[in-house]
């Protein structure tokens, strides 16, 4: 556990105390540690300011980082492939014990958020909040035989919710650092602290998920992740200097909400099991395209076209991840770029997830993409991002095209919808 004088912290960090920690967490330059230092200073003061009756002296920094999936789109539900990063967007937090049963969440544009921990199962009225996640993580720090209490925590979020970077997945990584610092003896490892915030957002946040967004928060950095054993997935780091290959990562915000989308997210496992289930199987991880085509018109008829088409993109997706991988392993970025369009182009043909069902004139993540593929003419990649369906767009730009790219965008969407980030080499963390 590190805690600091709560009193001093925000005059020793503005002084340049965490300065180093701060350049290893977020992976930048010297010059950009000042951003990251007021922000953190900040949080301090917030927590000071809405919590003036915590009698702890001292106080503990955490972070944890939104993600961006690279490839495999919906691939991780099935137990299969994915390659992933955290980014330098995150959610911070000023946390410390309060000696009470209640953990006191106040997130900055959200107000506080109060769990009782006397009772750590699932409520229903309570199911899709924030307060679910806290409890859910709470709940499973318990099971493990930790006497996990109340703490006081001030957050600020720069993922933005909707984002397609994950800001749910931040949250529950975050409240994970906190719960494991402060009562688990740091005991859990990031993987076990992503299972952990997978379980609660599926279980009592009620939204079906894979282990993809949680892992890549959790772990940091650029993680190719294989879950064909889900309780032990495998997580293996890999390099990737993007300034160094002359290019920029870019999110690019359609404008659209995910609001009332949980039944088309829910729709893909759902869709994609039913097809496996006629090879015998739960997940469709192991099977091929031979035997999806050897089986097409059964699996139409028994399952619908739909199901087929978004079989076969899992199939073919989870072939490219690890070919991604690879590519990145192998120092051929050109090759990588290739394989990105490729899985962008199944997306939206096979997994169709770029646009809701029967959706005529709301097709935001079309536009998006439609932009990324006139302004890049043929150079650098682009892919839906995420879950789909509405929210972001991903594009690897060329460096000697950014500003033009940048400003077409939000000349086109609105301004600032165009995000231009940096790969964070650590997940989780205490600061």
């Amino acid at each position: 556990m590190i805690m600091y004088d709560k009193k001093t912290l925000a005059a020793d960090i503005r002084g340049g105390a965490l300065n180093s920690r701060i350049e290893e967490v977020y992976g930048c330059a010297a010059p950009q540690t000042e951003v990251y230092a007021e922000r953190l200073a900040k949080v301090t003061e917030g927590f000071i300011s809405t919590f003036p009756e915590n009698g702890q002296v001292q106080v503990g920094l955490y972070s944890a980082p939104g993600r961006t999936e690279i490839g495999g789109n919906h691939t991780d539900h099935q137990c299969g492939c994915v390659l992933a990063a955290s980014v330098n967007l995150d959610a911070v937090a000023a946390a410390a014990p309060n000696g009470t049963n209640v953990i006191r969440f106040f997130s900055e544009g959200y107000g506080m958020i109060e769990v009782n921990l006397t009772d750590t199962e699932p409520v229903e009225s309570e199911k899709e909040s924030t307060a679910s996640l806290i409890r859910g993580m709470a709940a499973q720090a318990k099971a493990r035989g930790f006497a996990v209490s109340g703490f006081d925590a001030y957050c600020t979020s720069s993922v933005l919710g909707g984002s397609g970077l994950s800001s749910s997945a931040a949250f529950e990584t975050l409240t994970g650092v906190i719960l494991n610092d402060f009562y688990c003896e740091n005991s859990f490892d990031a993987v076990e602290i992503a299972k952990m915030g997978q379980k609660a957002e599926n279980i009592w946040f009620g939204k079906p998920s894979g282990l993809m967004d949680q892992s890549a928060s959790s772990v940091g950095g650029v993680v190719a992740i294989d879950f064909a054993d889900v309780e032990k997935p495998v997580v293996e780091k890999i390099d990737l200097n993007l300034a160094k290959e002359g290019y920029a990562l870019c999110i690019v915000d359609s404008r659209s909400s995910h609001a009332d989308l949980t039944d088309a997210y829910a729709g893909i496992p759902v869709e994609m099991k039913s097809v496996a289930a006629l090879f015998g199987q739960e997940h469709l991880r192991g099977l091929t395209v031979q035997q999806l085509m050897g089986r097409t018109a059964e699996i139409r008829e028994k399952c619908g076209d739909r199901a087929f088409l978004r079989a076969m993109h899992f199939v073919l997706d989870n072939e490219r991840a690890q070919q991604e991988a690879q590519a990145l392993r192998d120092g051929d970025f050109d090759r990588f770029l290739a394989i990105v369009n490729e899985s962008g182009h199944s997306s939206y043909e096979y997994l169709q997830n770029t646009c809701v069902e029967g959706a005529v004139k709301n097709q935001a993540v079309n536009v998006a993409l439609s932009l990324c593929d006139v302004l890049l003419g043929g150079r650098g990649a682009h892919r839906v991002h995420g879950g789909g369906f509405a929210g972001t767009v991903q594009a690897f730009v060329p460096l000697d095209l950014l500003e033009t790219f940048r400003s077409s965008i939000d000349a086109a969407i609105g301004e600032g919808s165009c995000h231009v980030l940096s790969i964070r080499p650590v997940g989780g963390a205490i600061l």
